[in-house]
C-alpha cells in the first residue's frame, strides 16, 4: 500500500507558509509516502512563481498541479519545461510549455499524476479532458505507475463527477479542485477510483475563499469592480488522505482532511 496525501488550493502568502511549515509533521503523523498540491493561487491568489514552486518542492511536496491560473504570473513560463514536478492541465494544446502529467519513483514504485482543467464555466476553454486524461492514463500504466492521482480543476459538480466516471478503474484518484470549499462526497466508485468533488482550499479560514470579506461583500453590494486582498488570520488546510493499492491501483481508502492551523493545540481533524 502506498498513502497519498492532496492538498488543495494553496491561496496565497499564509496558505503557502502553513503548508510548508505542517508538511513534514503531516508526513511523520499520517506516515504518508507521497504529497501533491494544487498550487494555482500560491502566489498572491493568482497563479506561481519559480521561487515558490521551488519552496514547495524543498519541503517534501512531490508534484505541484494547478489550474486556470496557472499562466498569471509571467515568469512561470520559462520555469515550466524545467521542471516536470510542476504541472499545467493536459488538455493545454501541446504549444503550452510543460506537461499535464508525470510519473515518478518511490520507494514503493511509480506514481502518476495528471492535471487537467474542466470547461464548464472555465476560462479558457480547452481541450476535452476526459480522452486526453484516458490516453495519460494507460501511458502510466504501460509504463509500469499503476498508482495514477488526477486532480481535476473544474467549477461545475456536473462535470467533476462525470469526470470521475468516466476514469473510474483507469486510475486510482480523481480529486477536485478550483471552487476552495471542501465537499463531503468521498467515495470509491465500483472500479476501484477515490473520488471527491473538491478538495477544498489551504487558506484563510475567517475569509471569502481566501479573500478578504469586505472586499468582496462590497463586490456584490455594489457591482463595482475592485481588489481582492488575501485574507489573514488562521489558516484551514484541507485535503484528502489516499490509500492505494500499488500493485493493482485500486483505491483502498480515502479520508478527508480539515486542519485548522496556527492555534495552538490544534490537530488534524479527520471529517
Amino acid at each position: 500500500m502506498i498513502r497519498i496525501l492532496f492538498l488543495g488550493d494553496i491561496v496565497g502568502e499564509p496558505g503557502r507558509k502553513t503548508v510548508i511549515s505542517r508538511l513534514a509533521s503531516l508526513r511523520e503523523e499520517g506516515e504518508i509516502d507521497f504529497i501533491v498540491v494544487n498550487g494555482e493561487n500560491a502566489a498572491g491568489g493568482r497563479g506561481i512563481t519559480p521561487k515558490i514552486a521551488i519552496d514547495l518542492l524543498r519541503a517534501g511536496v512531490a508534484v505541484i498541479t494547478t489550474g486556470d491560473h496557472v499562466w498569471d504570473q509571467r515568469d512561470i513560463m520559462e520555469y515550466f519545461p524545467t521542471e516536470p514536478r510542476l504541472l499545467r492541465p493536459i488538455n493545454y494544446p501541446d504549444t503550452a510549455p510543460g506537461a499535464g502529467g508525470v510519473i515518478l519513483e518511490t520507494a514503493k514504485g511509480k506514481v502518476g499524476v495528471i492535471s487537467a482543467q474542466g470547461r464548464t464555466f472555465m476560462n479558457p476553454p480547452l481541450e476535452n479532458p476526459i480522452p486526453l486524461a484516458e490516453a495519460e492514463a494507460a501511458r502510466m500504466r504501460a509504463d509500469g505507475a499503476m498508482a495514477i492521482l488526477v486532480d481535476f480543476h473544474a467549477e461545475a459538480t456536473s462535470e467533476k463527477i462525470s469526470f470521475g466516471r468516466a476514469m473510474d478503474g483507469k486510475v486510482s484518484a480523481v480529486i477536485g479542485t478550483h471552487t476552495h470549499v471542501q465537499t463531503a462526497d468521498e467515495r470509491i466508485f465500483p472500479g476501484g477510483t477515490a473520488y471527491l468533488t473538491d478538495a477544498g482550499m489551504c487558506g484563510p479560514e475567517d475569509s471569502v475563499l481566501g479573500r478578504d470579506i469586505e472586499s468582496v461583500l462590497w463586490r456584490f453590494r455594489t457591482g463595482m469592480p475592485t481588489r481582492f486582498p488575501i485574507a489573514k488570520g488562521p489558516v484551514r488546510l484541507c485535503g484528502v488522505l489516499l490509500d492505494v493499492d500499488q500493485e493493482t491501483g485500486r483505491a483502498i481508502e480515502i479520508t478527508r482532511i480539515s486542519e485548522l492551523s496556527g492555534i495552538a493545540g490544534d490537530s488534524p481533524d479527520f471529517l
